[in-house]
């Protein structure tokens, strides 16, 4: 008897699900993808996951995987056909996932942090957008002897960051592209013109209970 296929719930733009789908597409784990709309979120994904952020894996056996990162690892644990895991650096991802991603978020939405800007919205923000380019800076300046963050070749590392580092660029995307960080600039285009991150980039309309299924992967 056939196992069903994972549930993943997901949301085309949430670079944390960006993420876990370029794992799972490259392990060749085809899952039942479910797209949910943030605004409106379905039952079932809080009832899989208290947390009720994408992305959620759930699989046959009903375990169910909630953090991007540990989803990653599970699918290339399960086939790494490109040697990912080598690259899997918990220091870049810590400060990935901590402090890039405390900045990328009071740059991109200070209007969520009234409180911590006190009143001066745009030099809140603008700090923020200086803290984070420290970090890329620290990132093009690793890029300048390698064509990737672990090595020649695209690693885990690669992937979970850069669907922030995308994030970052597009909320001012001329204002990135006049910073001078040739390397880094050189490997967002790349991974953005990849087949992999165009494979995982279709869109899917909300799930909702009842729909017929959709089978996402390779």
């Amino acid at each position: 008897m056939t196992k069903a296929p994972p549930v993943l719930y997901s949301f085309r733009r949430c670079p944390y699900a960006m993420r876990a789908r370029m794992a799972l597409w490259i392990a060749g784990v085809t899952v039942t993808l479910r797209e949910v709309k943030l605004a409106d979120k379905p039952p079932e994904l809080a009832e899989a996951s208290p947390k009720a952020t994408v992305p959620v894996l759930v699989l046959a056996d009903g375990t169910v995987i909630d953090e991007s990162i540990a989803i990653m690892r599970w699918a290339l644990a399960r086939s790494d056909p490109e040697g990912w895991l080598a690259g899997d650096d918990a220091e870049l991802i810590a400060r990935n996932d901590g402090p890039f991603k405390h900045h990328l978020d009071r740059y991109k939405y200070p209007n969520r942090y009234p409180d911590e800007a006190g009143g001066d919205e745009a030099t809140f923000r603008y700090d923020h957008r200086s803290c984070g380019l420290a970090i890329l800076s620290d990132l093009d300046t690793r890029l300048g002897g390698r064509r990737n963050l672990c090595g020649e070749r695209r690693m885990l590392a690669d992937i979970a960051l850069f669907p922030f580092i995308r994030q970052f660029a597009n909320t001012d995307r001329e204002w990135f592209d006049a910073q001078g960080l040739p390397h880094l600039h050189e490997w967002l285009e790349r991974h953005l013109a990849s087949d992999l991150f165009a494979a995982i980039m279709p869109k899917f309309a909300p799930w909702k209970s009842g729909d017929p299924p959709i089978a996402f992967g390779p």
